[in-house]
């Protein structure tokens, strides 16, 4: 059969690099078409590698934390030569070898006959490729899987360590480890082992009364945690202290009244939803305020190469949001300024859903010209964001808040209680002047402010 090899593939526009943080398939494995057999980690999202094809995986290039240009190639494959999940004996007691892949097996009493033939029976059938949550099993888990006789039902309770739960190798083995030291069931009625509880975020506790704390808190009184941050959160850090060394930040604050805003989607939200199928949530309505400011404002839509102020004809939206771990990622628009206020809710409704899960792929987070932050989700009346670079700008939307405000009319001004929010825009100082950038951001406002009750649907 032909050997191959697959190459690191391209990931979207400015990303030249990724780490390899998961070999997920080991040399001489049968490896099914589109099947995961590599995690990776850009700068700006995680993403897993698929075969090509069915086949099996003959050698890998690179290694777990290698950092590996785009096009070069990371492992040997050879094509057609995948046997399915009828994995003949040899190959079986290679794989579930604790000295093979160094996972010790506890001690136990010799087990008797009848709960060998409890526990340990080969199934009649192989699981299926997805278990009834949907998530992924490769065939190596598979076969594992019917000859330790691990149902369905039972592996669909083990913890995987792998992108989305995934249960892997390492997962299945050792839960074949602390499976085989488990009180044995009775042959009348047996009952599997309950899943491996995940493990806990590794801390350091120091007591109240520890006369050593750690180094770096010498002043610190009182007991504390020390918590590793995360793959993401390092890199999140590293690039908002790289955006505030690069660029000298400057922001800006308006208040609108968005009265009639308000007004116009809390009279049209259900109708919208019934005839579009997407929920009109602000952030829709705020992007495209942002998107018309930009068509008066060109300048704001740029970022900086060296001497040269890149004008973007484009505008590629970023909507930065924060996911379920507490991380921050921003989601791109692509073309925004094509779309009408439906497109629009509906980019914003997937896009949020597939950050929320997971989902995100390289191109939904790259090639962002003008990002905008929705601080109001938290409760925030206003904030001072950082820009996410090569960009020159971005936007900070504050919550909506009723309050008494000033209102002129013809027969002179009153007092009414209006709906207000600030936003804010930081923009890089090289290339924004005040002038641009507090004029754009009062544009926004303005869009806002004379937003019509009386809009139709379609508009």
């Amino acid at each position: 059969m032909a050997v191959i090899e697959i190459l690191l593939p391209k990931m979207g526009e400015s990303v030249a690099e990724a780490t390899i943080t998961n070999l997920l398939v080991e040399p001489g494995s049968n490896v099914e078409s589109d099947e995961a057999i590599v995690e990776i980690a850009t700068d700006k999202v995680d993403s897993e590698v698929p075969a090509p094809e069915d086949g099996v995986l003959v050698e890998w290039l690179i290694a777990e934390g290698d950092v590996v240009p785009v096009g070069a190639p990371i492992a040997k494959y050879e094509v057609g030569d995948y046997v399915g999940d009828d994995v003949g004996d040899d190959v079986g007691d290679s794989v579930l070898s604790p000295e093979a892949d160094e996972i010790p097996t506890p001690a136990t009493p010799e087990p008797t006959p009848e709960v060998v033939a409890a526990v340990s029976a080969p199934l009649d059938s192989v699981p299926d490729r997805n278990g009834p949550s949907g998530r992924f099993y490769s065939p190596l888990v598979r076969s594992i899987a019917t000859k330790e006789g691990i149902s369905m039902e039972e592996l669909e309770s083990i913890t995987g360590s792998g992108s989305e739960g995934r249960v892997t190798k390492k997962d299945i083995l050792a839960y074949v480890a602390s499976r085989g030291s488990a009180p044995a069931p009775t042959a009348a009625a047996p009952t599997s082992a309950p899943a491996p509880a995940k493990p806990a975020a590794p801390t350091y506790n120091v007591s109240a009364s520890s006369h050593e704390p750690h180094p770096a808190f010498k002043s610190v009184t009182g007991g504390y945690d020390i918590v590793e941050m995360d793959r993401m959160r390092k890199l999140i850090s590293k690039h908002m202290v790289d955006s505030v060394h690069t660029s000298p930040h400057v922001t800006s604050f308006v208040e609108a009244d968005v009265t009639a805003m308000v007004q116009w989607r809390n009279k049209n939200k259900n109708t919208f939803f019934e005839k579009y199928g997407e929920k009109l949530t602000f952030t829709p309505i705020f992007a495209e305020a942002i998107i018309k400011a930009i068509g008066d404002f060109p300048g704001v839509n740029a970022s900086i190469d060296g001497d040269n102020i890149v004008m973007h004809k484009a505008i590629h939206l970023g909507m930065a949001a924060a996911l379920p771990d507490g991380n921050l990622i921003v989601p791109v628009i692509k073309h925004a300024d094509q779309y009408n206020l439906q497109g629009l809710a509906r980019q914003v409704n997937n896009l949020a859903t597939s950050a929320r899960q997971g989902k995100l792929g390289p191109d939904d987070i790259s090639g962002g010209t003008y990002t905008m932050s929705n601080v109001g989700t938290f409760g925030n009346v206003m904030g001072t964001p950082i820009i996410n670079q090569p960009q020159v700008g971005i936007i900070a939307l504050g919550a909506i808040r009723k309050r008494p405000a000033v209102i002129e009319t013809p027969e002179g001004d009153v007092i009414g209680i209006r709906h207000m929010m600030f936003l804010s825009h930081s923009y890089d100082h090289r290339v924004v002047d005040g002038m641009l950038g507090g004029s754009f951001v009062r544009r926004v406002g303005d869009y806002l402010e004379s937003f019509s009750i009386d809009r139709p649907l379609e508009g």
